[in-house]
Order: C-alpha cells, then sequence, then structure tokens
C-alpha cells in the first residue's frame, strides 16, 4: 500500500521525519494510493523515469482564456516522451489540482491527452494540498520499484496561474520538507511553471515550497507564452528522460538550461 511505501522510503532514510509526518494524515493514504497505477511486475524496464504533472484547473484558467493553452502544452510534453529514444522506460500520471487524479501512473503511450472533456478548469487553488499528494504519490512509486531492484528517475511538473488560495491541510512549510527528503536523494526534480496573474511572485511562492528559481518559469498570461514555456518544458523533461547523464545535465542547468 502507498502508506506501507512511504514508511519503507522513511525507514530507509529517504524521508525525513518532517515528510513522514505529514503523509500521515487521516486518508491522504488513499488520494495517494489512487495514483499509483501500473503495477511493477507489469513494467517490462532495466530502468524507470517518472514523469508526474500536477495541472491547474481553477476557473481563472478559463477566465483568463487559457485552458487550450494548458491543454496543448501539456499534450506537447507527452508527445516529446513518447517520441524519445527512452520512450519505453516511461510512465506519466496527471492530478488536477481540483483534486481528481487524470492518469495513475501509465506508460506514456497511454497516457490521456487533455481534451475539452476531462480538462475544463473551474475549481480552486489548493496548492500545497495537492502538491503534497503528488510528491508523496511519486515518493510511494519510486520506492515500489526500487523495492523491486529497479533504478529511477522523477521529474514533477506543477503549473498554476495563482498562489494558494484554498489548502486546508498542508503549507508550503510541509511541502519544502517533502522537496528537500527528494533533493537529497538526487533522483528527483521538481518544475514549477506559474502564469503571470498580476499579482503572485512565483518564485517566491516556489522557494516557499524548496523549489529553486532555476526550475521556475514565469510566464504571461497568454496562450502563446503558456506553449512557448511548456515547449521548454517539454525539452527539459526528454533530456531528463534521456538516463543519468540527461538528467544530471538537467539538475545542474536548470528548467530550459541548453546552454553548451
Amino acid at each position: 500500500t502507498a502508506d506501507s511505501l512511504l514508511q519503507g522510503a522513511h525507514d530507509d532514510g529517504l524521508l525525513g521525519n518532517a515528510s513522514m509526518m505529514a503523509f500521515q494524515v487521516p486518508n491522504l493514504g488513499a488520494q495517494i494510493q489512487a495514483g499509483l497505477g501500473i503495477a511493477v511486475d507489469d513494467v517490462e524496464a532495466s530502468e524507470v523515469f517518472l514523469l508526474a504533472v500536477l495541472v491547474d484547473d481553477s476557473g481563472s484558467i478559463n477566465f483568463g482564456a487559457n485552458a487550450q493553452a494548458v491543454r496543448d502544452g501539456v499534450n506537447t510534453v507527452y508527445d516529446s516522451l513518447l517520441g524519445s529514444k527512452s520512450a519505453a522506460e516511461i510512465l506519466s500520471s496527471c492530478r488536477y489540482l481540483g483534486g481528481p487524479v487524470g492518469d495513475a501512473y501509465t506508460p506514456i503511450d497511454k497516457a490521456t491527452r487533455l481534451d475539452k472533456k476531462n480538462y475544463h478548469p473551474m475549481g480552486g487553488t489548493p496548492l500545497y494540498d495537492e502538491t503534497v499528494v503528488t510528491l508523496g504519490t511519486v515518493v510511494a512509486k519510486t520506492h515500489e520499484f526500487e523495492n523491486a531492484g529497479v533504478p529511477v528517475r522523477t521529474v514533477t511538473v506543477i503549473i498554476s496561474d495563482g498562489a494558494d488560495t484554498s489548502s486546508r491541510t498542508f503549507t508550503a512549510d510541509h511541502v519544502k520538507a517533502i522537496v528537500e527528503d527528494m533533493k537529497r536523494a538526487e533522483n528527483h526534480l521538481v518544475f514549477f511553471v506559474g502564469v503571470e496573474d498580476g499579482c503572485t511572485d512565483f518564485k517566491a511562492v516556489a522557494a516557499s515550497m524548496g523549489i529553486g528559481s532555476e526550475f521556475v518559469l514565469t510566464p504571461g498570461n497568454s496562450p502563446s507564452e503558456i506553449r512557448a514555456a511548456m515547449m521548454v518544458v517539454s525539452k527539459s523533461v526528454v533530456r531528463a528522460s534521456q538516463g543519468g547523464v540527461g538528467f544530471s545535465q538537467t539538475a545542474k542547468s536548470g528548467l530550459g538550461g541548453f546552454g553548451a
């Protein structure tokens, strides 16, 4: 179960006490369990790359006429990974800020593309609550593969067009504790795309969550700028998926760091 996987990660020193206390909140294990997806035994790969996408589905995305750009942006990431040389080793998951799981972990060629039926933004922005659930799912799935002797690298992409407005359980400090544990393991990267809303300092929000500025993009509030930012995300995720060297390059250079 998700609870036993997280406890195992704690016992192995991969999760600190602060993170483990957060994960022991009632009902959180069930939310994480819902995102674990495909069984490890059903994945035939010598190593695995996990992509987790947490996508804002708050009403302001629709209000800003950006829903299609967000759909296109996430789908671009999927399509780029599908065309990469390591596609057979890639599993992806998607969760909406409003709470529901879009996709539990599944092979990238079976990832559900975002469309008008499954992505129609109209909720709030419980950024911290859902980030904890998402990262807990990443940690649990990672530990599940590592228990089976399969090396894992992960990238989590968080997309939001506003600061947290409706978390009820967790704060930025809870997220930060988990992100810092994941950094220490050196096989996880967390990207943040903060779409300009006119009032939020997204680099400060990301920093409060433990995410360094080199992993933050802040596109303007327009479809073209969102699509451009997601193209950068796509290239960075693909590079990170290309084995240890590509992952290390991405970790060092940050999101979009494609210099020599």
